[in-house]
């Protein structure tokens, strides 16, 4: 499926891969960051404390990178359940999610 945008004066139903690769670059580097912050918490000796932490932020960093492939095999957007497209507004917030708001309910 497309990721271009509909006709002016329509609602969008689409980013397109250009937004979708900033909005997962931004993503990552913020990731990228709170991992850094995270070592240096550690360093300090609370490397226990911070490990569950560390774990979520490296498994959204590998989301935002199989986000970035889908972006470049022309699958980005489209859920991975029910192959339906993912609403605009929902990767604008969750820009690496593979699942529509529906099929992330039911795999919970």
């Amino acid at each position: 499926m497309s990721l271009d945008t509909p006709q002016a004066g329509t609602r969008r139903e689409r980013l397109t891969a250009h937004e979708a690769l900033q909005r997962l670059e931004h993503e990552r580097s913020s990731r990228l960051l709170q991992l850094r912050a995270l070592g240096e918490v550690a360093a300090g000796g609370e490397e226990q404390a911070m490990s569950a932490q560390k774990d979520t932020v490296k498994r959204v960093l590998g989301e935002v990178e199989d986000a970035v492939a889908r972006v470049r095999d022309g699958s980005y957007g489209v859920c991975r359940t029910c192959s339906e497209a993912i609403p605009v507004e929902r990767l604008e917030i969750l820009p690496h999610t593979p699942f529509c708001v529906p099929c992330q309910r039911n795999a919970a």
